[in-house]
């Protein structure tokens, strides 16, 4: 077990780490479509085979942050879309099968916090659209432009998420959360915690498929 061999090497763990994995490759992303309709994308677009081989691989990568960073278990939090959901569960048995210590313990928990942002009335069309939204970002963080989310309200329900997890009695101790969502909502997420300008949210660097980051939250603010 992992968790025994921190202890046998004398690792000390510090404090709770959160770490944010964005869905392996989707059949949507092979499609080049924009899928941000809840109703479709909870039950549609899941991984393609190369997305399941990348949530696959993630699982090692959080195994090996684990150890680096010795924490005393992994909690799992996920958009409820289902190529977020279905990265999360092979996270989740990666670390099940290294007999980790796991929050919740039957499964990733769904968050609709971590849903994709809505893409309005470009949803369902090329994904070549996205530039245009990430255009209209970069001139106001509370543009609705085309019934677009907005970058301000992205942030705050993230936010509010990280609060509440922040608060959660069963993971006082330093645990390594992992949120598993989406490339716009991840790197808004990142801009938003580590004190960046959120309209700027697209220099960031690009997060990858099944890419593991960790969210140093309050790093910029602090610089």
């Amino acid at each position: 077990m992992l968790v025994l061999a921190f202890a046998a090497v004398g690792l000390a763990p510090s404090r709770r780490r959160y770490y944010l994995l964005r869905h392996g490759q989707s059949l949507a992303n092979v499609e080049g479509v924009i899928s941000s309709e809840p109703t479709k994308a909870i039950a549609e677009h899941g991984l393609s085979e190369a997305g399941r081989q990348q949530a696959e691989a993630a699982g090692g990568d959080l195994l090996a942050a684990l150890e680096e960073t010795g924490c005393i278990g992994v909690a799992i939090c996920t958009s409820d879309f289902r190529r977020a959901r279905e990265t999360a569960e092979a996270a989740h048995a990666a670390a099940r099968a290294a007999g980790v210590r796991l929050w919740p313990p039957d499964g990733p928990r769904l968050e609709v916090a971590l849903r994709e942002r809505w893409f309005g009335e470009h949803d369902a069309t090329a994904d070549s659209n996205y530039d245009k939204v990430w255009v209209d970002d970069k001139l106001s963080a509370t543009h609705e432009v085309a019934g677009v989310e907005s970058v301000a309200s992205v942030a705050a329900r993230t936010d509010g998420l990280l609060d509440r997890l922040d608060a959660e009695p069963e993971l006082s101790g330093p645990w390594l959360v992992l949120l598993v969502a989406h490339g716009d909502i991840l790197q808004i997420t990142q801009a938003a915690q580590e004190g960046h300008d959120i309209r700027t949210h697209r220099s960031l660097e690009h997060l990858q498929t099944a890419t593991l980051r960790e969210l140093r939250r309050g790093t910029a603010a602090a610089e």
